[in-house]
């Protein structure tokens, strides 16, 4: 199934095991969560995540549109990522990694702020993108053309408020910029040494808060 092919993904790339499987957590019908509160905006989005507080801690739950399930698993992204279910693949990618991220943190008694969570997304797209492409490649070249289709070639939503829009402007420019840093350090002639960018990686993701906004730009 798609979504837990991306927390495997995820959990390999950074290290990262939750003892949770991502569809125990998933809904499909927004009425079965309104009164949870939505991490991401009041909009009716095709994937939120929603935490609410409950007696024993926290409920988590991953609201992803069916119809986006649906084209994903018609076709499948870990068998072929192309422009025709890039978007789907992406917004699964963006609600997985909250998930994680957020699970990683609440089991450390770690609060997350929208900032972080969405700055960590955008770093998780573009990560595990070149990595499922360059594995789809062959594994023989470094797949440089993803930084330029995720980060080059978007558009934020009109409804967006202002602080929305800011926060969603910051994220894509922070990761953006921690991004291409990836690529010069690592990448030379489309070789790329990967121990060490996925050292970085693993590095970046355990860094909470101000400490990982200032690594993004240094």
């Amino acid at each position: 199934m798609v979504l837990r092919g991306l927390q495997s993904l995820l959990g390999r790339l950074y290290d990262v095991e939750l003892p949770y499987d991502v569809y125990d957590f998933l809904v499909t019908d927004r009425r079965s969560v309104a009164g949870g509160e939505r991490l991401n905006e009041r909009r009716e989005l095709d994937e939120e995540l929603l935490l609410a507080e409950t007696a024993d801690g926290a409920g988590v739950a991953l609201y992803v549109d069916p119809a986006v399930l649906a084209r994903l698993e018609a076709a499948d992204p870990h068998r072929a990522l192309t422009e025709s279910n890039l978007a789907d693949y992406c917004t699964a990618l963006e609600g997985v990694s909250h998930f994680v991220y957020s699970i990683w943190g609440l089991q450390r008694d770690l609060p997350v702020s929208l900032l972080e969570l969405e700055t960590q997304a955008e770093v998780d797209k573009y990560a595990i993108t070149v990595f499922l492409l360059a594995e789809q490649m062959g594994g023989d070249s470094y797949p440089e053309q993803v930084h330029a289709r995720l980060f080059d070639r978007v558009s934020f939503d009109a409804r967006l408020e202002p602080e929305q829009y800011e926060r969603y402007r910051t994220a894509h420019t922070l990761a953006a910029h921690y991004c291409r840093r990836l690529e010069r350090r690592f990448v030379n002639r489309g070789v790329a040494r990967i121990e060490a960018m996925v050292r970085e990686l693993r590095s970046f993701y355990r860094l909470r808060h101000a400490a990982k906004l200032r690594h993004a730009l240094a």
